[in-house]
């Protein structure tokens, strides 16, 4: 079992950490400043430190020595997102942004543990580490560098594009449906590039509301807006010399797409309330699910941009058209899960191996990894049955596990509308319905509590049913 050591001053994130991991099968020891954690371990003898950058004393990154090849994932807030980046220049493996959610904590955990093992066991550097510390589904080694599973044609294909791309500071465009592993792509170029050795910074633009996403990317100066206590850089600043990738960028807003023009075509950014520019040097890769031509058509996306980004595009199948790749993938997960609970001896059933080939998989790899999860949790034999994927072909494309179940009737105030849903609404449905009946005077944030969801998932279940966020209405949510 890993045993991983937590420096955290603040207790109540020191305890909550400590309880989310030991939840999933890790030894856990904890300690408040780098001092304590000397005086009561062995600091080298922990498979992974998980700190705080800002401590009482010494500073997180006092760990990165003391640790002696231990690796280091540092935790920060994004106002200090530059020092966060300058820790890794000085060793950490990783840096992960607060606040986390629970998923992005155990991802980012479990890849630099992988990574780890397989350093140990041939002695060379492991390739594919996120600069976020989200990690995302369908990565090993089994195609080199390039640190994506599948060898069907597409794929193939890709493989090829990437390894041309890479080496060359042009703008990438990644196109694919959600859940398919544009960040793995972004990576990879990312990886393969002469920016390898700086930060690469990955924004989903989606998941920052409107009102605060030019402060995030391009940063502000003391007082440019109510709440502007002290300057603070962006997430552009902090990819300086490196890579910045923009997932869903087709959902950013047209102001902040005219201040990404200007990063892009005259190298400088200008920090919100400021009166002075200044140069940075990086590499844009940008990704989306929608079709950026037809959207500048009707003048909900910037034309210039667009042509901007266009320069190399890269087109990322979606699981179903990708054909045995799918149970390749499907068994590097299984892989991955049973070591987790210490288990060795499961295996797909062949019912579940047709089912995991021939199911149509609309939320793709991320789906693919929610169901084997799940599968591998309520296995009670070696053998796993297509039942206990949890997948059918009526509601296949919903995943449970995201909302909590709430009866139409006990959610807001869907049961006031004239359109009241009925008890016998599937999920999809109702999660349609209140939707449209709610936008136009609830902010996202109040949609996903609602409908006890977080934001990113509000934001994924709207690609995935066609329903997009509304730009006028509520009007901010500051």
């Amino acid at each position: 079992m890993p045993h991983i050591l937590i420096v955290e001053d603040e207790t109540i994130i020191r305890s909550a950490l400590r309880r989310l991991l030991e939840r999933n099968q890790y030894q856990v020891s904890e300690a408040g400043s780098v001092q304590e954690a000397q005086e009561r371990f062995t600091i080298p003898t922990f498979d992974l430190i998980v700190s705080d950058l800002r401590l009482p004393g010494a500073p997180g990154t006092e760990l990165i020595k003391l640790g002696q090849g231990t690796p280091v994932l540092i935790m920060t807030s994004y106002a200090s997102l530059r020092s966060a980046v300058d820790s890794m220049k000085m060793g950490a493996v990783d840096y992960i942004a607060k606040p986390f959610d629970h998923d992005e904590m155990l991802q980012a955990v479990a890849r630099i543990l992988r990574d780890r093992q397989t350093v140990q066991a041939s002695g060379e550097p492991a390739v594919g580490k996120a600069a976020n510390g989200a990690a995302k589904p369908g990565v090993d080694n089994s195609n080199g560098e390039i640190g994506i599973i599948g060898s069907c044609p597409p794929m193939q294909d890709l493989y090829s594009k990437i390894r041309k791309v890479a080496p060359t500071d042009s703008n990438v465009l990644i196109q694919g449906e959600s859940g398919t592993g544009k960040e793995l792509v972004a990576r990879a170029l990312h990886n393969l590039s002469k920016r390898a050795k700086a930060p690469m910074i990955s924004v989903n633009c989606a998941a920052i509301p409107e009102s605060l996403i030019e402060s995030e990317l391009f940063g502000h100066e003391k007082g440019a807006f109510t709440g502007a206590s002290a300057g603070r850089a962006g997430l552009v600043e902090a990819a300086d010399g490196g890579t910045l990738f923009l997932d869903e960028i087709g959902e950013l807003p047209l102001e902040a797409q005219a201040r990404l023009l200007r990063v892009l075509q005259e190298g400088e950014i200008r920090r919100v309330g400021s009166v002075q520019s200044q140069k940075v040097d990086v590499r844009l890769i940008a990704a989306t699910h929608r079709d950026l031509k037809s959207l500048a058509k009707i003048g909900q996306f910037r034309e210039d941009l667009y042509y901007r980004l266009h320069v190399i595009a890269l087109k990322l199948p979606a699981l179903r058209e990708r054909g045995a790749d799918v149970n390749e993938i499907a068994n590097a997960f299984l892989a991955r899960q049973s070591a987790r609970i210490n288990r060795t001896d499961l295996k797909f059933a062949s019912d579940a191996e047709q089912a995991i080939r021939h199911y149509s998989w609309p939320g793709n790899v991320r789906e693919l990894e929610n169901a084997v999860e799940r599968a591998v949790i309520l296995s009670e034999s070696p053998e796993i049955s297509a039942d206990l994927l949890g997948i059918d072909i009526e509601l296949g494309d919903l995943e449970d596990d995201e909302f909590i179940g709430l009866p139409p009737q006990s959610a807001g105030n869907a049961s006031n509308s004239s359109h009241e849903p009925t008890e016998d609404l599937s999920l999809e449905d109702y999660f349609q319905h209140f939707v449209l009946e709610h936008q136009d005077h609830m902010t996202e944030t109040e949609l996903a509590r609602k409908l006890g969801v977080s934001r990113k998932c509000l934001w994924e279940r709207r690609q995935r049913l066609g329903i997009p966020r509304r730009k006028t209405g509520v009007a901010s949510e500051s």
